[in-house]
Protein backbone atom coordinates (compact mmCIF):
# COMPACT_ATOMS: atom_id res chain seq x y z
CA UNK A 1 0.00 0.00 0.00
CA UNK A 2 1.29 3.48 -0.91
CA UNK A 3 2.16 5.75 2.01
CA UNK A 4 0.12 8.95 2.34
CA UNK A 5 3.26 10.93 1.45
CA UNK A 6 3.53 9.45 -2.06
CA UNK A 7 2.39 11.85 -4.81
CA UNK A 8 0.16 9.11 -6.27
CA UNK A 9 -1.61 8.40 -2.96
CA UNK A 10 -2.02 12.10 -2.08
CA UNK A 11 -3.54 12.82 -5.52
CA UNK A 12 -5.87 9.81 -5.23
CA UNK A 13 -7.18 10.93 -1.81
CA UNK A 14 -7.60 14.55 -2.85
CA UNK A 15 -9.45 13.62 -6.05
CA UNK A 16 -11.66 10.99 -4.40
CA UNK A 17 -12.87 13.50 -1.82
CA UNK A 18 -13.19 16.33 -4.36
CA UNK A 19 -10.90 18.44 -2.18
CA UNK A 20 -9.91 21.88 -3.49
CA UNK A 21 -6.66 23.46 -2.26
CA UNK A 22 -7.07 26.87 -0.66
CA UNK A 23 -4.45 29.50 -1.48
CA UNK A 24 -5.75 31.77 1.28
CA UNK A 25 -5.08 29.01 3.86
CA UNK A 26 -1.63 28.32 2.44
CA UNK A 27 -2.37 24.65 1.74
CA UNK A 28 0.61 22.76 0.32
CA UNK A 29 0.80 19.05 1.20
CA UNK A 30 4.18 17.39 1.68
CA UNK A 31 4.74 14.48 -0.73
CA UNK A 32 8.25 13.29 0.17
CA UNK A 33 8.82 10.38 2.55
CA UNK A 34 12.45 11.30 3.30
CA UNK A 35 11.46 14.76 4.61
CA UNK A 36 8.72 13.21 6.78
CA UNK A 37 11.37 10.94 8.31
CA UNK A 38 13.73 13.89 8.88
CA UNK A 39 10.96 15.80 10.68
CA UNK A 40 10.21 12.77 12.89
CA UNK A 41 13.92 12.31 13.68
CA UNK A 42 14.38 16.04 14.33
CA UNK A 43 11.44 15.96 16.75
CA UNK A 44 12.86 12.80 18.39
CA UNK A 45 9.34 11.52 19.03
CA UNK A 46 9.20 8.72 21.59
CA UNK A 47 6.35 6.67 23.18
CA UNK A 48 6.13 9.12 26.10
CA UNK A 49 5.66 12.26 23.96
CA UNK A 50 2.62 14.48 23.53
CA UNK A 51 2.54 16.19 20.14
CA UNK A 52 0.49 19.14 18.90
CA UNK A 53 0.21 19.62 15.14
CA UNK A 54 -1.21 22.68 13.38
CA UNK A 55 -2.49 22.21 9.83
CA UNK A 56 -2.28 18.42 9.39
CA UNK A 57 -3.47 18.45 5.78
CA UNK A 58 -4.61 14.91 4.94
CA UNK A 59 -2.72 13.46 7.93
CA UNK A 60 0.54 12.49 6.21
CA UNK A 61 2.86 13.57 9.03
CA UNK A 62 0.13 12.97 11.63
CA UNK A 63 -0.02 9.24 10.94
CA UNK A 64 3.74 8.78 11.25
CA UNK A 65 3.76 10.69 14.56
CA UNK A 66 0.80 8.74 15.95
CA UNK A 67 2.75 5.53 15.32
CA UNK A 68 5.44 6.77 17.72
CA UNK A 69 3.92 9.23 20.23
CA UNK A 70 1.78 8.80 23.34
CA UNK A 71 -0.78 11.36 22.12
CA UNK A 72 -1.18 13.47 18.97
CA UNK A 73 -3.64 16.37 18.75
CA UNK A 74 -4.08 18.12 15.39
CA UNK A 75 -5.76 21.48 14.89
CA UNK A 76 -7.20 22.04 11.41
CA UNK A 77 -9.16 25.14 10.35
CA UNK A 78 -10.53 23.70 7.08
CA UNK A 79 -13.69 21.66 7.75
CA UNK A 80 -13.48 20.05 4.28
CA UNK A 81 -10.32 18.22 5.46
CA UNK A 82 -12.01 16.75 8.54
CA UNK A 83 -13.55 13.65 6.84
CA UNK A 84 -10.25 12.98 5.03
CA UNK A 85 -8.20 13.13 8.24
CA UNK A 86 -10.76 11.06 10.15
CA UNK A 87 -10.71 8.40 7.44
CA UNK A 88 -6.91 8.26 7.30
CA UNK A 89 -6.50 8.27 11.10
CA UNK A 90 -9.22 5.73 11.99
CA UNK A 91 -7.78 3.04 14.21
CA UNK A 92 -5.53 5.45 16.14
CA UNK A 93 -6.94 5.79 19.65
CA UNK A 94 -4.10 8.16 20.61
CA UNK A 95 -5.23 10.81 18.10
CA UNK A 96 -7.65 13.74 18.45
CA UNK A 97 -8.70 16.24 15.77
CA UNK A 98 -9.91 19.76 16.56
CA UNK A 99 -11.62 21.62 13.72
CA UNK A 100 -10.61 25.11 14.89
CA UNK A 101 -8.69 28.24 13.98
CA UNK A 102 -5.46 27.87 15.97
CA UNK A 103 -5.15 31.61 16.57
CA UNK A 104 -8.57 31.59 18.26
CA UNK A 105 -7.90 28.42 20.25
CA UNK A 106 -7.19 28.42 23.99
CA UNK A 107 -3.90 26.48 23.98
CA UNK A 108 -3.84 26.10 27.77
CA UNK A 109 -7.27 24.46 27.62
CA UNK A 110 -6.09 22.03 24.92
CA UNK A 111 -2.91 21.17 26.87
CA UNK A 112 -4.90 20.56 30.06
CA UNK A 113 -7.66 18.50 28.40
CA UNK A 114 -5.59 16.34 26.05
CA UNK A 115 -2.09 16.29 27.60
CA UNK A 116 -3.09 16.55 31.29
CA UNK A 117 -1.02 19.74 31.50
CA UNK A 118 2.16 17.82 30.65
CA UNK A 119 4.99 18.96 28.38
CA UNK A 120 4.42 18.65 24.65
CA UNK A 121 6.16 19.12 21.31
CA UNK A 122 4.86 21.20 18.42
CA UNK A 123 5.48 19.53 15.05
CA UNK A 124 3.93 21.03 11.93
CA UNK A 125 4.14 22.02 8.30
CA UNK A 126 2.98 25.57 9.01
CA UNK A 127 0.98 27.74 6.58
CA UNK A 128 3.42 30.43 5.41
CA UNK A 129 1.02 33.33 5.90
CA UNK A 130 0.77 32.81 9.66
CA UNK A 131 4.10 31.14 10.60
CA UNK A 132 5.54 33.85 12.87
CA UNK A 133 2.36 34.57 14.90
CA UNK A 134 1.94 30.83 15.60
CA UNK A 135 5.53 30.36 16.78
CA UNK A 136 5.62 33.54 18.87
CA UNK A 137 2.32 32.61 20.50
CA UNK A 138 3.80 29.40 21.87
CA UNK A 139 6.89 31.21 23.15
CA UNK A 140 5.28 34.35 24.59
CA UNK A 141 2.43 32.53 26.35
CA UNK A 142 4.93 30.28 28.16
CA UNK A 143 3.19 26.96 27.52
CA UNK A 144 5.05 23.77 28.58
CA UNK A 145 6.59 23.30 25.12
CA UNK A 146 9.90 21.45 24.93
CA UNK A 147 10.51 21.60 21.17
CA UNK A 148 8.99 23.29 18.13
CA UNK A 149 9.87 21.51 14.88
CA UNK A 150 8.30 23.28 11.95
CA UNK A 151 8.49 23.51 8.20
CA UNK A 152 8.58 27.18 7.23
CA UNK A 153 9.46 29.37 4.29
CA UNK A 154 13.23 29.28 3.69
CA UNK A 155 13.70 33.02 4.29
CA UNK A 156 11.85 32.88 7.62
CA UNK A 157 13.95 29.93 8.84
CA UNK A 158 17.17 31.73 7.91
CA UNK A 159 16.02 34.79 9.85
CA UNK A 160 15.15 32.72 12.93
CA UNK A 161 18.58 31.05 12.81
CA UNK A 162 20.65 34.17 11.91
CA UNK A 163 23.66 35.55 13.80
CA UNK A 164 24.44 39.25 14.46
CA UNK A 165 25.92 41.30 11.59
CA UNK A 166 24.43 39.05 8.88
CA UNK A 167 21.80 40.14 6.35
CA UNK A 168 19.14 37.83 7.81
CA UNK A 169 19.58 38.99 11.43
CA UNK A 170 16.66 41.01 12.75
CA UNK A 171 13.97 41.33 15.40
CA UNK A 172 12.64 37.83 14.65
CA UNK A 173 16.12 36.32 15.16
CA UNK A 174 16.40 37.97 18.56
CA UNK A 175 12.84 37.07 19.62
CA UNK A 176 13.19 33.38 18.75
CA UNK A 177 16.74 32.99 20.09
CA UNK A 178 15.81 34.76 23.33
CA UNK A 179 13.66 31.71 24.13
CA UNK A 180 15.24 28.90 22.07
CA UNK A 181 18.33 27.27 20.65
CA UNK A 182 17.83 26.92 16.89
CA UNK A 183 18.85 24.10 14.56
CA UNK A 184 18.31 23.71 10.80
CA UNK A 185 17.08 20.14 10.19
CA UNK A 186 16.65 20.04 6.42
CA UNK A 187 16.17 22.11 3.29
CA UNK A 188 12.98 21.27 1.38
CA UNK A 189 12.76 22.20 -2.33
CA UNK A 190 9.40 23.44 -3.60
CA UNK A 191 8.82 20.39 -5.83
CA UNK A 192 8.27 18.25 -2.72
CA UNK A 193 4.81 19.75 -2.22
CA UNK A 194 1.40 19.42 -3.83
CA UNK A 195 0.56 21.95 -5.15
CA UNK A 196 4.04 23.35 -5.63
CA UNK A 197 4.53 26.68 -3.78
CA UNK A 198 6.55 29.59 -5.19
CA UNK A 199 9.28 29.31 -2.56
CA UNK A 200 11.57 26.69 -1.01
CA UNK A 201 11.19 25.62 2.60
CA UNK A 202 13.32 24.61 5.58
CA UNK A 203 12.56 22.38 8.53
CA UNK A 204 13.85 24.14 11.65
CA UNK A 205 13.96 22.95 15.25
CA UNK A 206 13.50 25.42 18.08
CA UNK A 207 14.68 23.83 21.33
CA UNK A 208 12.91 25.80 24.06
CA UNK A 209 15.27 26.43 26.96
CA UNK A 210 14.05 25.48 30.42
CA UNK A 211 16.03 28.25 32.09
CA UNK A 212 16.56 31.79 30.88
CA UNK A 213 19.97 32.46 29.40
CA UNK A 214 19.60 36.24 29.59
CA UNK A 215 18.90 38.36 32.65
CA UNK A 216 16.17 40.76 31.55
CA UNK A 217 14.45 43.04 34.06
CA UNK A 218 11.50 43.98 31.86
CA UNK A 219 10.67 41.70 28.90
CA UNK A 220 8.25 44.24 27.42
CA UNK A 221 10.96 46.91 27.34
CA UNK A 222 13.50 44.38 26.03
CA UNK A 223 11.36 43.63 22.97
CA UNK A 224 10.49 47.31 22.53
CA UNK A 225 14.24 48.05 22.49
CA UNK A 226 14.83 45.31 19.92
CA UNK A 227 12.02 46.53 17.64
CA UNK A 228 13.24 50.14 17.86
CA UNK A 229 16.82 49.07 17.07
CA UNK A 230 15.75 47.31 13.88
CA UNK A 231 13.00 49.78 12.96
CA UNK A 232 15.24 51.88 10.75
CA UNK A 233 18.26 49.72 9.97
CA UNK A 234 20.41 52.56 8.61
CA UNK A 235 20.10 54.62 11.76
CA UNK A 236 22.59 54.40 14.61
CA UNK A 237 21.37 53.13 17.97
CA UNK A 238 21.61 56.65 19.38
CA UNK A 239 18.96 57.79 16.87
CA UNK A 240 16.78 54.69 16.53
CA UNK A 241 16.34 54.12 20.27
CA UNK A 242 14.72 57.51 20.76
CA UNK A 243 11.51 55.89 19.47
CA UNK A 244 11.34 53.87 22.72
CA UNK A 245 8.55 55.35 24.84
CA UNK A 246 10.01 58.04 27.14
CA UNK A 247 13.58 57.74 25.84
CA UNK A 248 15.27 61.10 25.19
CA UNK A 249 18.60 61.43 23.43
CA UNK A 250 20.37 61.91 26.79
CA UNK A 251 18.73 58.81 28.27
CA UNK A 252 19.68 56.71 25.24
CA UNK A 253 23.27 58.01 25.32
CA UNK A 254 23.59 57.18 29.04
CA UNK A 255 22.09 53.71 28.58
CA UNK A 256 24.51 52.95 25.74
CA UNK A 257 27.50 54.26 27.71
CA UNK A 258 26.49 52.26 30.80
CA UNK A 259 26.15 49.14 28.63
CA UNK A 260 29.60 49.68 27.03
CA UNK A 261 27.97 49.86 23.60
CA UNK A 262 29.20 52.41 21.03
CA UNK A 263 26.34 54.82 20.21
CA UNK A 264 27.34 54.74 16.52
CA UNK A 265 26.61 51.03 16.20
CA UNK A 266 23.48 49.77 14.48
CA UNK A 267 20.93 47.30 15.84
CA UNK A 268 21.93 44.43 13.56
CA UNK A 269 25.41 44.29 15.18
CA UNK A 270 24.16 43.66 18.73
CA UNK A 271 24.08 40.22 20.32
CA UNK A 272 21.09 39.20 22.44
CA UNK A 273 23.28 39.55 25.53
CA UNK A 274 24.03 43.16 24.54
CA UNK A 275 20.32 43.83 23.93
CA UNK A 276 19.55 42.51 27.42
CA UNK A 277 22.21 44.74 29.02
CA UNK A 278 20.97 47.74 27.08
CA UNK A 279 17.29 47.22 27.93
CA UNK A 280 18.18 46.78 31.62
CA UNK A 281 20.03 50.12 31.59
CA UNK A 282 17.09 51.78 29.84
CA UNK A 283 14.78 50.29 32.45
CA UNK A 284 16.76 51.96 35.25
CA UNK A 285 16.87 55.34 33.51
CA UNK A 286 13.22 55.28 32.45
CA UNK A 287 12.23 54.20 35.96
CA UNK A 288 9.95 51.46 34.64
Amino acid sequence: MDKLSSPKKTAEIVNRHGFKFSKSLGQNFLIDENIIEKIIRGADISPGDNVLEIGPGIGTLTMEMANKAKKVVAIEIDSSLVPIIEENMKGFDNFSLLNKDFMKTDVSEVVEKYFNGEKFKVVANLPYYITTPIIMRFLEEHHPVSDIIVMVQKEVALRMNASPSTKDYGALSVAVQYYCDTEIISKVPRHMFMPQPNVDSIVIALRVRGEKRYEVEDEGLFFETVRASFGKRRKTLLNSLQSVDGATKDIVKSALDNSNIDSKRRGETLSIEEFSRLSNELSKLLDR
